[in-house]
């Protein structure tokens, strides 16, 4: 790995773990440094969906934070970071991050990147949506931050669900400029590499 900033990924307790599983292995692939905060619903929704526990995401990130240790230098405007996703993003995570109420590690370093204007990509995974999870979105929204829906494209005619994730964590580097292979775009010749 370089000494380039990381980049923050925050995993909470939504459904949607393989994204972030999927981004983690393709920012490795891209040798791009990781600091990983994985909170208690995050860890449970990971082992119920991707059968993987913290351990196994260790080999993939240079960093796994607690979600207490809110003096983590990630906890801090001085620590240069190339942005943040929190991806899943829980209901319960957005509406902190939105409301300012910065508890956790995780939505403390949401704050920081919107306090430091910095990039911070938001991955809510639920249907339907309340008026007030849309109004928290709409204020995020307008302060910059990018809400990721995880809606999967059905025009580039996907057979699997892996494909479908791919694509969305994908999308996602796509967001911080990270170059992959995730997924093949509207009528780009090839496809998705193995």
């Amino acid at each position: 790995m370089t000494s380039e900033p990381p980049l923050v990924v925050g995993i909470s307790g939504a459904s949607g773990a393989p994204i972030a599983v999927s981004a983690l292995r393709a920012l490795r692939a891209a040798h791009v440094p990781v600091a990983l905060v994985l909170s208690r619903g995050g860890e449970l929704v990971l082992r119920e969906e991707a059968h993987l526990d913290r351990s196994d995401l260790a080999p993939l990130v240079e960093t796994i934070y607690e979600e207490g240790d809110v003096a983590a230098p990630i906890a801090s405007g001085s620590r240069p970071t190339r942005g943040m996703a929190v991806v899943p993003c829980s209901s319960n995570s957005l509406a902190r991050i939105a409301l300012g109420l910065g508890e956790t590690l995780l939505v403390r370093a949401a704050h920081v990147h919107l306090k430091e204007r910095r990039k911070l990509v938001l991955v809510p995974r639920e249907t339907p949506l309340s008026t007030i999870q849309l109004e928290h979105m709409a204020r995020l929204s307008e302060l910059g931050v990018v809400i990721l829906d995880a809606s999967p494209p059905y025009y580039l005619g996907f057979t699997t669900i892996a494909e479908a994730t791919d694509f969305l964590a994908g999308k996602l580097l796509d967001q911080f400029g990270i170059p992959h292979r995730l997924y093949r775009g509207w009528k780009e010749e090839g496809g998705r590499s193995a």
